[in-house]
């Protein structure tokens, strides 16, 4: 297959709304801490603690989809370079690690939704009782 100027530019677009997206998640979960901290400071209930423990591990996975995201964008722009400069070789390599980053981001995406889903089950059970 020959690699052209178009393909990774096709991946500009996904990619921005992706970090879109995984910023909006960023700014959903630190305006909850916000909230889980002010309530912290005024009960210190356990539970709390728990919440605040799964939202501290779900950041970490928010910056590293971000993270990967971004070097995604980074080495289709590189891929864009190497077609230009006609270093086809290196261009696909590089396309090919710049898809590699962008499928580890959306499988990082995907370990947070479940994480997400799974702290809004328990919330749920917790209102149940």
């Amino acid at each position: 297959m020959q690699l052209t100027l178009s393909i990774p530019a096709l991946l500009f677009p996904a990619i921005s709304l992706t970090m879109l997206a995984y910023n909006a998640r960023y700014l959903a979960i630190a305006a909850l801490i916000r909230q889980l901290h002010k309530q912290f400071e005024e009960t210190s209930a356990q539970p709390l603690k728990q919440q605040i423990h799964q939202l501290r591990k779900r950041l970490g996975i928010i910056k590293n989809m971000q993270a990967t995201a971004i070097i995604s964008f980074l080495l289709a722009a590189v891929t864009m370079f190497l077609i230009y400069v006609e270093l086809n070789v290196w261009a696909n390599v590089i396309f090919g690690v710049s898809l590699v980053f962008l499928v580890i981001s959306l499988l990082l995406s995907l370990l947070e939704v479940q994480l997400s889903t799974k702290a809004l089950g328990i919330q749920l059970k917790n209102m149940e009782k």
